[in-house]
């Protein structure tokens, strides 16, 4: 598979699902506009005070929790390879009147797409999956950090991913297993019809061991890696909400569906 290959075929499922995620319940754009943050509670603990601190949000979407991050003080660089969803974070932006720069750019061209370092780089939510190299991200991560800055991630746990998608009990795929999983699925995650035409989608598992050594391997310390059990969807359909979460039913055996970690470019 060629690197142009997943990449037209992620960023042509991604490109038709931004009107639709713009106009769902799921991201609640009016809530935002109206002084709504997109952020997770553990995120703002994790990553801490922004004020004045430059921030750099690799694979963006359309911005909503880079934009959050402005609302709390940092000055913000968001990143995404849609066009249509970067259009909208500009336009966003403008009309919260919250100061941000919103490029385009395949993420492992971030460097030179962003043209400047950061104080922080903040990214996961769904995002690592799209990526075939996490060596090259962790060092592209690496490339756009001030020395003394830090690497915020915060990801679905990839052992979540191989559990069956009904009741999250059984073993129904292969943790090790690294090669490219094609998908063809109409719809999307947020509220919709589920009428979309381009429903190929490319994806990739990067354990936890893999995204941790490579963050090591270039150059980045490690400060903490932290396990949830919890997510941020009905993954499987036993899951409970509670607030914003979703957990397993009280008395069942916890698993882990999200962690975060954060690491420092010494």
């Amino acid at each position: 598979m060629t690197s142009d290959e997943y990449l037209g075929v992620n960023r042509d499922l991604w490109d038709e699902r931004v009107p639709i995620h713009l106009g769902s319940e799921f991201y609640d754009l009016a809530g935002f506009r109206a002084g709504a943050d997109t952020l997770r509670d553990f995120e703002i603990a994790e990553v801490g005070d922004v004020s004045g601190r430059t921030l750099a949000h690799l694979q963006c979407h359309f911005g909503l929790d880079t934009l959050s991050w402005a609302r709390r003080g940092a000055k913000v660089a968001g990143l995404d390879f849609s066009a249509p969803a970067i259009e909208a974070a500009r336009g966003i932006a403008d009309e919260t009147g919250l100061d941000a720069r919103f490029v385009v750019s395949d993420v492992y061209d971030a460097p030179e797409a962003l043209g400047a370092t950061f104080d922080v780089v903040y990214t996961g939510i769904g995002a690592l999956c799209w990526l075939p190299d996490v060596g090259r991200w962790a060092e592209t991560v690496a490339a756009v950090l001030n020395p003394g800055g830090f690497l915020y991630l915060s990801e679905f746990h990839p052992f979540a991913d191989i559990l069956d998608e009904e009741t999250g009990t059984t073993v129904a795929f292969d943790y090790f297993d690294r090669t490219p999983q094609e998908w063809n699925e109409p719809g999307t995650y947020t509220d919709g019809d589920g009428t979309t035409r381009n429903n190929r989608s490319i994806e990739f598992l990067h354990g936890v061991g893999d995204v941790v050594s490579a963050i090591v391997a270039a150059g980045l310390r490690l400060e903490f890696l932290h396990e949830h059990d919890h997510t941020l969807f009905a993954r499987y359909a036993t899951l409970e909400k509670d607030g914003q979460r979703y957990r397993l039913p009280e008395g069942r055996p916890r698993v882990p569906m999200m962690y975060s970690l954060r690491a420092t470019r010494v």
